[in-house]
């Protein structure tokens, strides 16, 4: 039994519909600050309580680090929270962001990926994503404005399930999708409900009440310290099949799901495959049924969970292919190659002995175009062919976007 009927169908932007998921979901405390390109999250929300929709304290703060303390507390007081943040406010707020995930506060929020270097671009790429990847947060990453209202109401179902008790954070291509408007299915305040229901079922956790002794927070000492690093960890592992689980029974309260911790894009009988993220897959997948239509066996792997990696997944998927490119939309240094690709090239042992590329495409506002896409597939097709390949290109240089 669906809810699919019972939606109200809109027509909104990405971050309208991650105000709305958060909405949904009734958190306890909001806390706020805003910050180009997240702010409208904030202003719908404080419309939603203006207008009685959301029932929340609302704590508008003076920065991102204050707003992230302010939802720790709460949550460690047995609050459900949201805050929403980007860029230099992800920043900001990192040590605070230390702080929930070692206390293993089920913190939920909202990062609308920007660049963070210092020549201050108000532009789009996941830097800031991948500046905080060992933070002890799950890291969730959308592809459309549907899934991001998806993915904040499955990230509450994560954050504060017993097994977990990890903060999360969703994330998702600012001034692309944050500002770009599409249609949405936005499901009833009782069907979402109904939805995060199980968590009552669980055994509930130790928070802090007046007048009972509780520590959070406090120094770690000796073997204690390690104990709950690894139990941090393990918890981290655990989230992982623990995300495919609530994705399919997204589908059954929802009538839509996303393949889990990965999405699996024409990837059964493919020779070749990208591994991407983010709105650019949108593209990459269109691009994938023309060159199809062609009679070329490619593919697309969607990183939905960054953080875990979900490597296992991957190995499942890419173990057998003739090739692999992996578009990132961010830069490591230090690296020969993008983040997310030193990371599948990690693992090519247990792909076999196989060409895997570095693109580096889609920074600083500059467009993954379906051109793009195309001399990327060709690229990799070429070296699945035996042809000499480099292993890193910066795609968006080559095609004179600077």
């Amino acid at each position: 039994m669906t809810s699919k009927q019972q939606d109200q169908v809109m027509v909104i932007t990405g971050n309208a519909a991650a105000a709305y998921g958060a909405m949904l979901c009734s958190p306890d405390v909001v806390a706020t600050y805003p910050i180009t390109p997240q702010t409208e999250i904030i202003e719908k929300l404080f419309e939603f309580s203006a207008s009685g929709e959301l029932d929340a304290e609302m704590v508008p703060v003076e920065g991102e680090n204050s707003a992230m303390n302010v939802v720790t507390a709460s949550a460690m007081a047995g609050g459900r929270v949201f805050t929403a943040t980007s860029s230099w406010g992800l920043a900001f707020m990192y040590d605070a962001m230390l702080a929930a995930s070692g206390t293993r506060a089920p913190v939920v929020m909202v990062n609308v990926n920007r660049e963070t270097p210092g020549i201050i671009a108000v532009s789009s790429g996941q830097q800031d994503m991948i500046s905080t990847r060992d933070s002890g947060w799950i890291s969730l990453i959308a592809e459309s404005c549907q899934e991001i209202l998806d993915q904040v109401i499955m990230a509450y179902r994560l954050a504060e399930d017993y097994d977990i008790q990890v903060p999360v954070m969703v994330n998702y291509d600012g001034f692309y999708l944050s500002y770009m408007a599409e249609r949405v299915e936005v499901p009833p305040l009782k069907v979402v409900t109904d939805f995060l229901s199980v968590l009552k079922d669980q055994p509930q956790r130790q928070v802090l009440l007046p007048g009972k002794p509780f520590g959070c927070g406090s120094h770690g000492i000796l073997q204690g310290y390690v104990e709950l690093r690894h139990k941090h960890v393990q918890a981290m592992e655990r989230a992982k099949e623990k995300f495919d689980a609530i994705d399919k029974e997204l589908e059954n309260h929802f009538g839509r799901s996303y393949g889990g911790q990965i999405e699996e894009y024409r990837t059964k009988d493919a020779d070749i495959v990208l591994v991407a993220s983010g709105s650019m897959c949108g593209t990459i997948k269109t691009v994938i049924d023309r060159r199809r239509d062609e009679g070329l066996r490619c593919g697309l792997v969607r990183l939905r969970m960054y953080r875990p990696f979900p490597w296992e997944r991957l190995v499942q998927v890419l173990k057998g292919k003739k090739g692999i490119g992996v578009v990132d939309r961010s830069v490591g240094f230090g690296l020969q190659g993008g983040p997310i690709y030193v990371e599948v090239s990690s693992l090519s042992a247990k792909f076999g002995d196989i060409p895997i590329m570095s693109f580096i495409d889609g920074i600083a506002n500059t467009d993954v175009t379906a051109d793009h896409c195309e001399q990327m597939i060709d690229q990799v097709l070429a070296a699945a062919q035996g042809e000499e390949y480099p292993e890193l290109t910066w795609v968006c240089l080559e095609n004179g976007q600077e």
